[in-house]
């Protein structure tokens, strides 16, 4: 079973250099757009979310905010063209759709989008019906992604949600009408869950037909509801009985485990996803966002003010950066492979010096300690962590951890 599990600083296996980082060319590039608003806040959930019930929706300030922001970051981006762009949240399903043409219009006034672009947009099965999902696909959303959860009521209320099974099965089949790719947001391991009921909730997502599953293990993140007051979830046998059962029924039913927590038909993985595990760039824009872009100067990654007033304030000034820094390069092998080995296909060698700008030399140690623990696998020129490397993640990814990074 996979586990999650804080990474501490353990003594260098990759040699500290001294390694300058030397791009030759730019990664491909993302676009992510954070709409940071929920009809109400989920006890499991850590993503910069804020209740509509405790301020409301300011959309237009926002909408006007976003393009600000996303012109205020033009000059980082001049000349490159974005593949795709992903609207998280939060619930970005609130926005009207008027609202979501006129954000993706702006957007394609002011950037270089590849006409082939992968636009997808979250969706919660509380906040939409059908003719809202078909006017998301008439301002150009490709690709869908809901947040199911759960088909068991009694699971639903646990986990806080505001649908439940007849919204999620009737949200799911509607996303599947109007759009040809949409994903549904699986969670396990749930307060009560029994093997028998995890199983039920992944036959009845199988049943609508969705081409791509994201399939997450609940965990008890600090600063939320569940952690202050914890719910008695199942034991970890029981949970990994959970995830073997999931991994083979997908398998079985044709899709591929293609990265920790995604499952795809052939040929249908997230491609804005499949972006940053391949360490390639993305602005972000919005209340909290981050950002990941490189140029000849280096590698920077900047974050937006989290809270929503405080992000609308920024817009006032102009200043929607509040943090930027440089990653050095004794922090690059681990930044990059704590991407790259989510990819369980794993990826070829060449990339780690084209999207870092370092000789392969730099992360020779790591790969060699992990080879010797039976962590990670070669075929060729491809580099994949092992069934034990993906099981014991952070162990394989604590092998590219630098002391100095980590200071």
């Amino acid at each position: 079973m996979a586990r999650t599990i804080p990474i501490h600083p353990a003594p260098a296996a990759t040699p500290t250099g001294p390694w300058e980082s030397r791009l030759q060319a730019s990664p491909p590039l993302a676009l992510y757009v954070h709409f940071p608003w929920c009809v109400q806040k989920c006890p499991y959930c850590d993503f910069n979310s804020h209740s509509v019930r405790d301020e409301g929706i300011p959309e237009q300030a926002y909408l006007d905010a976003l393009v600000a922001d996303l012109e205020s970051a033009l000059p980082q981006i001049w000349g490159r063209r974005v593949h795709t762009i992903f609207i998280g949240g939060g619930t970005p399903s609130l926005m009207s759709p008027e609202g979501l043409d006129q954000l993706l219009t702006a957007i394609r006034m002011r950037v270089q989008l590849d006409p082939q672009a992968e636009i997808t947009l979250e969706a919660n099965p509380g906040t939409v019906d059908s003719g809202r999902f078909r006017a998301f696909r008439a301002a150009g959303v490709t690709r869908l992604s809901v947040g199911i959860q759960s088909f068991n009521e009694n699971h639903l209320r646990a986990l806080g949600r505001i649908h439940g099974r007849a919204e999620a099965i009737a949200a799911a089949e509607a996303a599947l009408t109007h759009f040809e790719r949409v994903n549904l947001d699986l969670m396990y391991a749930l307060p009560g869950q029994t093997l028998a009921q995890a199983r039920e909730d992944l036959d009845t997502a199988l049943a609508l037909g969705p081409q791509h599953l994201s399939c997450y293990h609940l965990t008890l993140e600090p600063n939320t509801a569940f952690a202050a007051h914890p719910p008695e979830l199942p034991d970890p046998d029981a949970s990994a009985d959970m995830q073997d059962q999931l991994e083979a029924r997908l398998a079985s039913a044709g899709f591929v485990h293609y990265e920790t927590s995604a499952f795809a038909r052939p040929h249908q993985e997230c491609r804005h996803n499949l972006n940053y595990w391949t360490f390639g760039d993305y602005l972000g824009i919005g209340a909290g966002a981050h950002g990941k872009l490189s140029s000849h100067a280096g590698i920077v990654r900047e974050t937006r003010p989290r809270h929503p007033k405080a992000y609308l304030e920024a817009a006032s000034t102009g200043q929607f950066v509040q943090e930027r820094r440089t990653i050095s390069p004794v922090e690059l092998p681990f930044e990059f492979m704590m991407n790259a080995l989510r990819l369980n296909r794993g990826f070829p060698r060449r990339l780690f010096a084209e999207r870092t700008g370092l000789p392969d030399a730099a992360a020779e140690a790591g790969i060699r300690a992990a080879l010797a623990q039976g962590l990670l696998e070669v075929d060729g020129e491809i580099l994949r962590p092992s069934e034990r490397g993906r099981h014991f993640l952070n162990d394989l990814l604590v092998l590219f951890l630098n002391e100095d990074a980590a200071a």
